[in-house]
């Protein structure tokens, strides 16, 4: 374990997200997007959403996981499920939003279980 109680037994997961949403739907997809946060904390997961500054509508979501086992692209629950599916009816998404990104240690000593590091 490292300060802060963080073990290094398996790679942090995670997805990231583009997604473009109409000016007239913008309040409510960040209403979905509060609702999708509140239901992924419970896992202990997180959520964000970046505002482009020059691109109205524009945005970029981050789904982060302990691990990918338990991450929400890969194994979300009913309720997350349903939520996903509402956040992804009110914008245009990328290709590759649920694409899984895996955590790399940086640090010399440091290796997950599955042998990488």
């Amino acid at each position: 374990a490292i300060p802060g109680g963080r073990s290094w037994g398996r790679p942090r997961a995670l997805a990231v997200g583009r997604v473009q949403v109409p000016p007239a739907r913008e309040s409510e997809y960040l209403a979905a997007a509060e609702r999708l946060a509140a239901a992924l904390r419970v896992r202990g997961q997180h959520f964000w959403v970046f505002r482009h500054p020059n691109q109205p509508g524009a945005f970029l979501e981050f789904r982060e996981s302990a691990s990918d086992v338990a991450h929400s692209a890969v194994a979300p629950t009913d309720a997350e499920e349903r939520l996903i599916r509402a956040l992804r009816a009110l914008g245009t998404y990328a290709p590759g939003a649920d694409d899984l990104w895996l955590e790399v240690s940086l640090t010399e000593g440091r290796t997950f279980v599955d042998g990488s590091e």
